[in-house]
């Protein structure tokens, strides 16, 4: 598999985590019969996360259709936004625990690769 390819895929498995992360933590909140805790105005804050949520979902297409060392630095610059978003917006309820930190060891290993990442073939 091309680096390109595999950056892609990790990047298809943290927005899959992202989502599921979002729709559980919807489903305990319906189920406890809590309303969701947003920071700020809600309006606004989803605008906000509308934003960051397309980094790494732009990124499925800029890992497989960018040179070299525009990929590498985008891929680099993503992942530490990336884990920052996921770690600043997370909760401590146990399934945000686990996708969090699956999240988190798959944005290392992104940033990883794209950082050894030395030729356009591989």
């Amino acid at each position: 598999m091309k680096i390109s390819e595999k950056l892609s895929t990790l990047w298809i498995i943290v927005v899959m985590n992202i989502i599921f992360a979002d729709i559980f933590s919807i489903i305990i909140e319906l189920e406890t019969k809590n309303t969701l805790e947003i920071l700020g105005e809600v309006k606004t804050t989803m605008a906000i996360a509308a934003l960051i949520l397309n980094i790494p979902i732009l990124m499925i297409y800029f890992s497989r259709s960018l040179a070299l060392k525009p990929n590498r630095i985008l891929n680099i610059s993503a992942g530490f936004i990336t884990i920052i978003f996921v770690i600043g917006g997370g909760s401590f309820m146990l399934h945000y625990i686990i996708l969090g930190t699956i999240e988190v060891l798959i944005l290392i290993t992104i940033i990883a690769t794209a950082y050894r990442w030395k030729s356009e073939n591989a």
